[in-house]
Formats: structure tokens, C-alpha cells, sequence
């Protein structure tokens, strides 16, 4: 685990210092940025996404999933997780918290907002930094990459479809075509870059020359991760200084869904008698979040002031410590699984 990946909440944290006092010092220079839109999407922030969001996708071989049917049992479980319970319960507990608990707290609209962020992070499920936490918990690599395959696989049919039908339910108004611009942009297209590139590298220099692809790019993948992040609280700064007890509301009910995720995903792989290799990866995807996806539909569905788009970068802030103390867990309790 590199140094990026073991302080990402250290490096996301500063960034989030530095990006509040910009945009109190020069706000004309985040205005200049915010405007710089076109077709509802911001041009400097989608760069920046894509930029962190492609190394990821190069990664991922979609020739593995020939090996689904080897053990069913955990991919099954990971897309139960995924896909039929995790984006219910984070709307659930956004619905809750924020239209009960923290009513009288948040006015009406901002709680509409960081619930519709809490809904993004929720349908977006991890696909680059699971590969870390399966390397933490000793798991099955290649098992690992079979699941993230066919996890992106899903999630270029299903994003669009749970997010809006979980935005409605909520009273939350979404443009189809805007939701599905942003499936498009973010996902799809990355999607083919990675096996394009990929596949080109492999057939004319081998792995090596994807390896060394892959780590010229990562050190730019970071850039665009806080330099989203920088813009993102420079946007919002002033509703931060104003009120910056938001952040801690947002907070905890993301830390409560991590944790109530991982609860039921990792028992339910103790009662399915999966391996233990198989199992702590198979809870870890499920419990943690494609944040650089729910940032960039959050844009571009509310725009970067929103409390939406503030929801889904506080998601990147929690995310790290809460899944390092999952890594713990599954590795203190590996009796478990014999």
C-alpha cells in the first residue's frame, strides 16, 4: 500500500483546507472555473475525473470473467451487496437522518441536496481501491478482479435506472438525459479507453509495458482526486465557514452505512461458508464507494455548489479510516472462516 493510498484522508483533508481558503481568498477565480460548462458538465472538473478515473479502468481484465462460474457464491453475494441492498439503505438512512434526526438543523432544500449525494455514493460501488483492501486482507487477487469486472459490467446498465428511481422516490427531480450523459461520459467511455488500451499494450509489449503505464499515470490520478477536491470546497467555501458543522452531519450517517454494509455482507459470507480470501474482499466492494463517479454525476446533475456535490467528497473524507479499520477486522477474525 502506497504512501497516496495509506494517507488518503491526510492528503484529502489538507485538500480540503487549502480548497476553503482559495475560494474565500480569490472567489473570482472558482466563479471563472464554475462557468466554464458545457451541456450541464464543467469542463475543468470532468477532466480532472477522467484523469483519475482512467488509470482505474485500465486495470480492470474483463477476459477474467470466463472464471465467474469457478465459485459463484462470492460474486453472488457482491452483487446482492452492490446492487439490491446497499443503494436502499443509503437512501433510507439519508431519507432518515436528514429529514428526521437533522431536521431542525438543515433547511429543507440543503437536506434534498446531501441526500441525493448520500444516493450517488450509494449506486456507485468501488472498483480501483478494492484492489488495495484485497491486498490488505491477504484475499484471492485474481477472485478480486473477477468480481470488480463484472461489477462495472452491472454498473453501465444499472447506475442510471437505481439512481434515478432512488432520486425519485425521494422527491428529487432528475433529468434522464443528464444522468445518462453522465453513465456515458464517466463510466462507459473510461470503460473502453482501459480495454482498448489494454488490449494494445498486451498484444505489442506485454505486461511489463502495462505495468509502467499504470504507474505513470497513478501519480496523475492523485492530481485529479484532490485537485477535485480543492475545487469542490473552494466552490463551497463559504457555506463551510458559515456552518461548518454540515461536514459532521454528513458524516455520520456515511459512517453508519459503511459499517452496517460491512456488518451484513461479512456475516452473510460467514454463513455461506465462503473462504476467507474470497469473503473479506467480497464485503470490502460492497461497503465501499466509486467516489470519483458519484463526484461527477453529483456536478452535473446539481452543479458544483451544491450540497450534493459536498455530500459526495465528504464520502471520500470518511471512507478511508472507517475502511482501514474494516481491513482490522477481517484480518483479526480470519478463524472465523476455517
Amino acid at each position: 500500500m502506497g504512501i497516496f493510498e495509506r494517507f488518503l484522508s491526510v492528503w484529502v483533508a489538507l485538500s480540503i483546507v487549502a480548497g476553503v481558503i482559495l475560494g474565500l481568498w480569490q472567489p473570482g477565480v472558482f466563479q471563472a472555473i464554475a462557468g466554464l460548462e458545457v451541456a450541464h458538465v464543467n469542463v475543468v472538473v470532468a477532466v480532472l475525473i477522467w484523469v483519475m478515473i482512467y488509470p482505474m479502468m485500465v486495470q480492470i481484465d474483463f477476459s477474467s470473467i470466463k472464471d465467474v462460474g469457478k465459485n459463484p457464491k462470492g460474486l453472488l453475494l457482491t452483487i446482492i451487496i452492490n446492487w439490491l441492498i446497499k443503494p436502499f439503505t443509503m437512501a433510507g438512512l439519508g431519507w432518515l437522518f436528514f429529514n428526521i434526526f437533522f431536521k431542525d438543523f438543515i433547511d429543507p432544500a440543503s437536506a434534498q441536496e446531501y441526500i441525493a449525494g448520500m444516493i450517488l455514493l450509494g449506486v456507485a460501488p468501488c472498483t480501483a481501491m478494492v484492489f488495495v483492501w484485497s491486498q490488505l486482507t491477504k484475499g484471492d487477487a485474481n477472485y478480486t478482479l473477477v468480481q470488480v469486472s463484472v461489477n462495472d459490467v452491472i454498473m453501465i446498465f444499472a447506475f442510471a435506472p437505481i439512481s434515478a428511481f432512488l432520486l425519485g422516490v425521494s422527491d428529487i427531480q432528475v433529468p434522464w438525459e443528464t444522468l445518462l450523459a453522465s453513465v456515458v461520459l464517466y463510466v462507459l467511455i473510461p470503460l473502453i479507453g482501459g480495454v482498448v488500451t489494454r488490449k494494445a499494450l498486451n498484444s505489442r509489449h506485454g505486461e511489463q509495458s502495462l505495468t509502467q503505464l499504470l504507474a505513470t499515470l497513478k501519480p496523475w490520478s492523485v492530481v485529479g482526486l484532490l485537485g477535485t477536491v480543492i475545487l469542490l470546497f473552494g466552490f463551497q467555501a463559504n457555506t463551510i465557514i458559515s456552518d461548518p458543522s454540515t461536514i459532521v452531519l454528513i458524516a455520520i450517517p456515511l459512517m453508519i452505512q459503511t459499517y452496517g454494509i460491512f456488518i451484513i455482507a461479512y456475516l452473510a459470507a460467514k454463513w455461506m461458508k465462503l473462504p476467507h480470501n474470497i469473503a473479506g474482499p467480497a464485503s470490502l466492494i460492497g461497503t465501499s464507494n466509486f467516489f470519483e463517479l458519484a463526484v461527477a454525476v453529483a456536478i452535473s446533475l446539481f452543479g458544483l455548489h451544491s450540497g450534493a456535490a459536498l455530500a459526495t467528497v465528504v464520502g471520500v473524507l470518511v471512507e478511508v479510516p472507517v475502511m482501514l479499520s474494516l481491513v482490522f477486522i477481517i484480518n483479526r477474525t480470519q478463524s472465523w472462516f476455517k
